[in-house]
């Protein structure tokens, strides 16, 4: 999802049992996206300890929190996202990044170009045809770095 949509999530819009999360995208279309078993042992740990902690009088709803018990904004994930980089070495990524990995990441595993439109919210299929041509790149170059069966010692017999 958009860094947008992520702040505009709230508590009740996640089913982590289910596994999915209603966010309010462009155009204020609503839509569900699929999380993973990871995120949603994250999401539960963060409500049943992190979001706690930050909760203040005039909280609001919001899943995330800034430090004053607010809804935390954009600015605030981005620059969490660039500390997270830096603290796990490696190198540093724009959330918009994280979207477009996943996206091609789910085309590369197999999902079909209209399920990954709907996911991402994009109003266009052409707009989500350019992650397929990410992935064809992505997968034409993993081709062309293997080597040769020759080279890897795969020589047919000739007794």
């Amino acid at each position: 999802m958009r860094v947008g949509e992520l702040v505009g999530v709230d508590v009740h819009d996640i089913d982590t049992h289910e596994r999915l999360v209603r966010v309010l995208g462009k155009g204020g279309k609503e839509r569900v996206v699929p999380f993973g078993v990871p995120a949603a042992d994250a999401v539960r740990r963060w409500l049943a300890d992190g979001r706690p902690a930050l909760v203040a009088a005039d909280t609001d709803g919001a899943l995330l929190l800034g430090r004053r018990g607010h809804r935390a904004d954009q600015r605030q994930v981005r620059d969490a996202i660039h500390v997270l980089c830096r603290a796990a070495g490696i190198a540093d990524v724009a959330p918009h990044a994280l979207r477009h990995t996943a996206a091609t990441h789910l085309l590369t595993g197999g999902s079909d170009l209209r399920s990954v439109q709907e996911v991402l919210g994009h109003a266009s299929l052409t707009t989500t045809q350019r992650y397929t041509h990410v992935s064809a790149e992505r997968l034409r170059a993993t081709y062309q770095a293997r080597p040769s069966a020759s080279m890897r010692g795969n020589h047919a017999r000739s007794d």
